[in-house]
This record gives structure tokens, C-alpha cells and sequence, in this order.
């Protein structure tokens, strides 16, 4: 996997202060995408054990909420695998933090709905180890630049603890 930008401090793109992951590689292709660059999969540089050390002591300092995964598509099965086993590490390392994924993928139509791209092996555990997925693609025709953490209003903030274990979608409220 490569990623394209490492943003330390960021306030942008989660709840609170963050390190934010840009993954490379997209074939959602949204209309006025703010990284177009990000859908090619060889973009940026490889994602190494030294990138993953420096994300997690990034995240350590008690003013950092913790981390965010977006692209590119954190989500397309080429990235998964890497990112679940570096996921992993990070909730061992870096207990108290909560992960944020930003998706153009559905939870319900796609990432859950067997046979469907992008579902693989990995999804399931990659699921159960972020906190809060921000789902849906940017739909320019939905532009709303008063939501929070999102582009537009079809995009859902999903509470994904409380979703897994309702095996329901519940919203995030904060």
C-alpha cells in the first residue's frame, strides 16, 4: 500500500486533535474529489513499519484524540490488509485513542452486503477496529458545506461500536 500525506495536528477531520492517514488508491472517482491525485494506487510513497512508527508516536501526546484513515479509499481491498494489521499495532500502542475512516463506500449497501466490492476477508475486522466510519460517496448535487465532517448530506457519521453490537446503523450524536 502507499500513501499519498501524514497530517500531525489536525483538526479537520475527526472529533478533536488527530494524526490524519491520506492512503493512496480510488476507483469511486468522485465528481470534484478534493485529491484526485489519491485514486492512483502507486501514488506517494510505500507504507512502511517506519511510517507506522512515526503515525503512533504522533498519536501519543494526551492532547491527540487519536487517528483518521481517509485518501484515496481506505477501504478498496488492496488497502485493507495493510491497514487492518497496522490498525491492529495501533490499538495495542495506542489504547486510549478512537479511529476515524472516511469511506465512499455504504456500510449497508457495500461494505457489509456480501459479493459486493469492496467487501474481502479483511472488512469485518477492519470494522470492528475503527470508532467512528464517515460513509458515502461526495455527491456534488449534495454539497453542504454547513455539515460537520462531511461534504455532502447523503455522507453519514456512523457510531460504529454501538453498530456492531446493535447490528444496526447508529448514528454518531456528539
Amino acid at each position: 500500500m502507499n500513501y499519498c500525506e501524514l497530517k500531525k495536528c489536525d483538526i479537520a477531520n475527526g472529533e478533536g486533535v488527530r494524526t490524519v492517514l491520506f492512503v493512496s488508491g480510488c476507483t469511486n472517482h468522485c465528481e470534484e474529489c478534493f485529491q484526485p491525485q489519491t485514486w492512483d494506487f502507486g501514488y506517494g510513497q510505500p507504507f512502511t513499519r517506519e511510517v507506522e512508527d512515526e503515525i503512533i508516536a504522533s498519536c501519543k501526546p494526551y492532547f491527540i484524540n487519536g487517528l483518521t484513515l481517509l485518501g484515496g479509499e481506505p477501504f478498496e481491498p488492496k488497502n485493507q490488509p495493510a491497514l487492518v494489521s497496522f490498525l491492529r499495532r495501533f490499538r495495542e500502542e495506542c489504547p486510549d485513542k478512537t479511529v476515524w475512516c472516511f469511506t465512499g463506500f455504504t456500510l449497508d449497501e457495500e461494505l457489509w452486503r456480501e459479493g459486493s466490492y469492496p467487501r474481502c476477508e479483511h472488512t469485518d475486522e477492519m470494522l470492528s477496529l475503527i470508532d467512528v466510519l464517515v460513509d458515502g460517496r461526495y455527491v456534488k448535487a449534495l454539497k453542504d458545506i454547513s455539515l460537520r465532517f462531511r461534504g455532502s448530506s447523503n455522507q453519514r457519521i456512523i457510531d460504529m461500536k454501538a453498530t456492531l453490537e446493535k447490528k444496526e446503523i447508529v448514528l454518531w450524536d456528539k
